[in-house]
């Protein structure tokens, strides 16, 4: 004999629909100086890219964009442009870093350890090296990291410090139905769940 009673209860409950919380990335509070986060995905590096940002960039060093002459460079290929690798490693430490940044200090002491080539996988990783609060802003505090990223065979490519001011979480006041980023009113409203909360609990 089976449970028609149990079967209907599994049914509404797969069935009820909930603003559950994504990742909000990091608050002030979050970061511990000498943690290190391992950014998600790595990115291969395409041809494409580099063109595109050597042109839009209107960076003329050949070695980006002339093979013949880049073949007869020590390297004997084309480099990827060294900003688009910065601004790779930086874009790839967001979602863990800086997704509640209100400003982006500084970029310091940044190093190219190694060329990077077409069809290099980057991988990033960040360093809480120092945090503080601020006398003249009660919203925000300073947290210095050190960002360092490497290709697919292990090798150090690039390394930077850089310094955001990021959100304290009271003054942030995340939500499912609203997380950085999402404008009042858009999708999915508390209105239009199950439980008409918007939260998971």
């Amino acid at each position: 004999m089976t449970n028609d009673t149990a079967e209907t209860d599994e049914t509404e409950a797969s069935t009820a629909k909930r603003l559950v919380e994504g990742w909000h990335g990091r608050y002030y509070e979050d970061f511990e100086v000498g943690d290190v986060y391992k950014h998600p995905f790595g990115r291969t590096v395409t041809e494409t890219d580099n063109v595109w940002m050597t042109n839009v960039t209107m960076n003329l060093n050949p070695m980006h964009f002339n093979e013949a002459y880049a073949a007869e460079t020590e390297f004997g290929e084309r480099l990827v442009d060294g900003t688009f690798v910065i601004a790779l490693a930086v874009g790839m430490s967001v979602i863990d870093v800086s997704v509640n940044a209100t400003a982006n200090l500084g970029y310091d002491d940044i190093r190219h350890h190694s060329p990077v080539f077409h069809g290099d996988t980057i991988f990033a990783e960040s360093e809480v090296l120092s945090k503080r609060e601020l006398e003249s802003r009660d919203h925000v505090g300073i947290v210095e990291t050190e960002l360092r990223a490497y290709n697919q065979h292990g090798d150090l490519v690039l390394s930077l410090e850089r310094t955001p001011m990021v959100l304290k979480r009271e003054h942030a006041d995340p939500s499912a139905a609203e997380p950085p980023g999402w404008p009042e009113g858009i999708g999915t409203q508390p209105d239009e769940t199950t439980d008409g909360t918007g939260s998971d609990d």
